[in-house]
């Protein structure tokens, strides 16, 4: 229920299935691929993420490729790393006067996301992502 309304309030888009379930061994290999705990945690959290938003939209033919203990533990750290994101986009958004709002959960510390986004939302590359720079110098994200 609690994951349901928080996926409700981030409102991403919904894909279809098979998005979905790439979404979601794409998350799986770079879990594979990490090292160290808390970079393990993190693709934990990722694939938690993928997982859940893929239920969300109604994929119910969907599983959890990993362990099910491994689920509260993604949790715990999927909440706040993702609220976290959101709220950067959301408040980025209003500072670059974006006539949307920006729904967008991608990790801001990566320019190429930031370019993707600014071109989804009709946003000025350059300014959206001098934006997100000077943001991101007082917002805490989990990596």
């Amino acid at each position: 229920m609690i994951i349901t309304l928080w996926h409700n309030l981030l409102g991403m888009e919904k894909h279809d299935f098979d998005w979905h379930k790439s979404d979601i061994h794409d998350e799986l290999m770079e879990y594979k691929e990490a090292r160290g705990f808390i970079e393990k945690w993190s693709e934990i959290s990722d694939v938690v993420y993928t997982y859940t938003r893929a239920k969300w939209t109604g994929h119910s033919g969907i599983f959890f490729p990993l362990p099910r203990k491994y689920f509260v533990w993604g949790l715990l750290y999927m909440f706040p790393k993702y609220t976290s994101r959101w709220l950067f986009f959301i408040v980025a958004g209003k500072l670059v006067k974006s006539e949307k709002i920006i729904r967008e959960v991608r990790n801001p510390l990566k320019i190429s996301k930031l370019d993707k986004i600014a071109e989804k939302y009709n946003l000025n590359k350059d300014n959206f992502c001098a934006v997100c720079q000077k943001l991101l110098k007082y917002w805490i994200l989990l990596k």
